[in-house]
């Protein structure tokens, strides 16, 4: 059996407060040499507070930070910001406007100047900069002054990488395209990776593995296929896409709705249940004189709504529905162009096996 890898980065029961409230509570996880792992959560919710700690500028109330199974700090030890081979990158770059592309990338590099010079080429032909060598940073787009930061940072060959939300200067045209090659310079280096974003597109498009934070601490945590097709509560499922919500009650571990019957395993009767689906998930019929399509087993019983709007969105239309059932308002998502006029009767089925079952008020 091969021999566990020791995490690059590991913290252990960090917790934080200001002034009495709790910002990081009880945050816990490791990141392996080569990985990427997302801190992801709304604004305030501990994400940059727990980066800071790691790096060393902030002073954590309790827990332990480990590099490579080494203690670097707890409440009584503690190894300065600058010996710890951590790199940081910000959202605002911080490069030095009165230094060159090279200045920049070597500062804080050890070693002769000969040596210096070497890693500096080499990083600066790796994000593809080598004509920008002698420019100012003003004289740079975004996109190129971000990959100095880049290259800046792990110019140092740091064995932790943090990056704060490093991408949300750049425009949406540039953005995807940074977020690859830049993904693939860390990748190449082999450093550990956390990463903190509050866009779920940016953790799934980038991530090995998202921990999901919400009021300071981490409430999921996994691959990103999972986190998305098996979140544990209803706001988990909001993170990531717009959702529906259908209420119900149970008796005999089901759940009697306009949809058809839904398992509710582990809840006892009486209790009241949300199920939550997206909108690519429910699927659209036509009208036949008052009359749906069959039940089927896939998509259960069909439920007739009313659209109240439909908008193309550039690579899908959103649909929204007045049910008639009892008012309520869902949203369908179909690809293409589809926008029928606001009146127009339709039904509604939902994938059954989309659906996610939680106690009614969870999350």
């Amino acid at each position: 059996m091969p021999e566990q890898q020791t995490p690059r980065l590991e913290i252990r029961n960090l917790c934080r407060s200001y002034d009495g409230r709790a910002v990081v509570q009880d945050v816990s996880l490791s990141v392996m040499p080569g990985q990427v792992t997302c801190l992801l959560g709304p604004s305030g919710c501990g994400k940059s507070t727990t980066l800071r700690m790691i790096a060393g500028v902030e002073m954590q109330d309790s827990g332990t930070i480990h590099v490579d199974g080494s203690l670097i700090c707890d409440t009584h030890f503690r190894i300065p910001p600058e010996r710890r081979r951590i790199g940081l990158m910000f959202q605002d770059f911080a490069l030095f406007p009165h230094l060159t592309v090279a200045q920049n990338v070597a500062f804080g590099l050890d070693g002769g100047r000969a040596e210096q010079r070497a890693r500096v080429e080499e990083l600066l032909t790796r994000v593809d900069l080598m004509r920008h060598i002698d420019s100012y940073p003003h004289h740079l787009s975004g996109g190129e002054q971000q990959r100095v930061a880049l290259a800046r940072a792990l110019a140092p060959k740091p064995r932790v990488m943090l990056m704060d939300e490093p991408f949300s200067g750049l425009d949406n045209r540039l953005r995807d395209e940074i977020r690859d090659e830049t993904l693939d310079v860390l990748k190449e280096e082999g450093a550990a990776v956390l990463l903190v974003t509050h866009e779920p597109d940016e953790a799934m498009r980038m991530a090995d593995e998202i921990a999901l934070m919400r009021g300071g601490r981490i409430v999921q945590q996994g691959a990103p296929y999972n986190i998305y097709n098996a979140p544990r509560d209803k706001a988990a499922v909001a993170f990531f896409s717009d959702i529906n919500v259908i209420r119900g009650t149970v008796q005999g571990a089901l759940t009697e709705t306009p949809f058809g019957r839904f398992l509710a395993p582990g809840q006892p009767d009486g209790a009241e249940v949300e199920i939550v689906i997206r909108p690519q998930h429910l699927r659209i019929d036509f009208d036949r004189s008052g009359q749906g399509p069959l039940p089927t087993a896939e998509h259960g019983t069909p439920a007739r709504g009313v659209v109240q709007r439909a908008r193309f969105m550039g690579n899908e239309s959103l649909v929204e529905f007045r049910m008639d059932h009892d008012g309520s308002v869902l949203k369908a998502t179909v690809p293409n162009v589809f926008l029928p006029k606001p009146g127009k009767a339709l039904w509604l089925t939902i994938r059954r096996d989309r659906c996610f079952v939680f106690p009614a008020g969870r999350g």
